[in-house]
């Protein structure tokens, strides 16, 4: 392992399926609950929409995104159900990824780096208030969120912004996603 980090000095996480679990298929199986039985076909229509991509650059409100959602459903959802839906995939903090973050910025600079929504955001930050008493910010030396800045990964912007802002050197920089990019 150490052969592995020999030269980094920073590391950027990903957050979903890095350190927090997380499993998408449940969010589908809770709006099959809700009577969007054909969910399959309906979060298609919306990737093809793009609305979850505009959710995450924060293009549109969570107001827009619920509205979308009982658009393409044609059934009437309350906020609160959608809410709850879209949040179902989040699963948990392990408290060994805790002490993990902790001992690693001792000797690293870290970072996070995450394409998430307000909705997520706002969900996963009261389960680690709730659960450790500390901010997901607490364990970073910056964390960056696509819906604040307007990108998303892949794009080679979000990269760059976190380099520059931070003076990092890219070849002393590892990233550690979930997803092969």
């Amino acid at each position: 392992m150490n052969e592995i980090l020999k030269g980094i000095k920073n590391i950027i996480f990903d957050f979903g399926g890095v350190i927090f679990k997380i499993n998408p298929q449940l969010s589908v199986e809770a709006f099959k609950v809700l009577g969007i039985n054909d969910i399959g076909s309906t979060y298609a229509e919306l990737e093809k929409d793009k609305l979850f991509e505009q959710l995450e650059k924060g293009e549109i409100s969570d107001k827009k995104f619920r509205d979308k959602i009982r658009d393409k459903a044609n059934i009437e959802i309350s906020d609160e159900q959608i809410d709850e839906a879209w949040c179902k995939m989040l699963i948990e903090f392990p408290k060994e990824n805790i002490k993990l973050l902790k001992n690693i910025k001792s000797r690293f600079r870290i970072f996070l780096l995450s394409n998430t929504s307000n909705l997520h955001y706002n969900h996963f930050s009261k389960i680690i208030v709730k659960e450790f008493n500390l901010l997901l910010e607490d364990l970073f030396e910056k964390t960056y969120y696509s819906y604040k800045l307007g990108i998303r990964k892949p794009a080679k912007e979000i990269y760059l912004k976190i380099i520059e802002e931070n003076s990092l050197i890219p070849e002393e920089t590892l990233f550690i996603d979930d997803t092969y990019i």
